[in-house]
């Protein structure tokens, strides 16, 4: 078998990375969920960093984010 007919995961064929495959399929079965299961999967969701800014080369204190804030 040569190297253009092996076979090809279908989401790398879609033109996907697999972490975008994972977090569709990933939404998908949160949506699919019962409550209460369905408010808790929702509340692990959320992404929280923080972000600092360097002025003067020191860092400046950091604020908390989530993924709504911006």
């Amino acid at each position: 078998m040569s190297a253009t007919t092996a076979a090809v995961p279908f989401w790398r064929a879609a033109g996907m990375t697999y972490i975008g495959y994972s977090n569709i399929c990933a939404a998908l079965v949160r949506n699919c969920l019962k409550e209460p299961f369905k408010s808790e999967a929702a509340s692990r969701e959320k992404v929280h960093f923080s972000i600092a800014k360097w002025a003067d080369g020191k860092q400046e204190k950091p604020t908390v984010r989530t993924e709504s804030d911006e």
